[in-house]
């Protein structure tokens, strides 16, 4: 088991890739936090892979604060994934609403930063940790008509690459 005495975090992992990645990742070894917005979702996956449900809207600085707090009052963190994501509904783009695009912006973009804020200074500490930040095809080869989305998506690709350079010499590894 790769991931024996690990301990991770997955945002996004009531459904869909995070309840996936918080599953290989129990079934590696490791003792998830599986977070979500959708509380129920999140306590349902944990009771199967024998993780912590955690609710948090990772759009929202004091949200993720506090996910923080909880976690790193007993835990020593090494994994963090950031997983949780959103789309717009195919639109042109102007036509997409703003309250559209600011949810899809919070989401998977204002996420990381804050994210970073949080657990940064935890993994700088200890000279290690892992961050994997989940992007899409869609920030390379973007689709018509998901604007926004896609570009979203090329923003995790460059803050990845970003986040890595930064952050090897405290021996940190950040990936996409």
């Amino acid at each position: 088991m790769r991931l024996e005495g690990k301990t991770a975090i997955v945002t996004g992992a009531g459904s869909g890739f995070g309840a996936g990645i918080a599953r290989k990742f129990a079934a590696e070894g490791a003792q998830v936090f599986v977070v979500d917005i959708n509380l129920e979702g999140a306590q349902a996956i944990a009771a199967e892979i024998g993780g912590t449900a955690i609710a948090c809207d990772v759009s929202s600085g004091k949200s993720v604060s506090h996910l923080a707090k909880t976690v790193l009052s007993d835990e020593s963190l090494d994994i963090l994934v950031n997983n949780a994501g959103v789309t717009h509904l195919p639109n042109q783009m102007e036509k997409v609403t703003e309250a559209d695009f600011d949810r899809v912006y919070h989401v998977n973009m204002k996420s990381v930063f804050l994210t970073a804020q949080a657990f940064v200074p935890h993994f700088k500490k200890r000279g290690a940790g892992a961050i994997l930040n989940v992007a899409s095809t869609a920030g390379i080869s973007p689709r018509p008509r998901l604007n926004w989305y896609n570009a979203s998506k090329g923003w995790m690709i460059t803050a990845t690459k970003t986040m890595a350079v930064e952050l090897a010499p405290n021996g940190i590894r950040v990936i996409a």
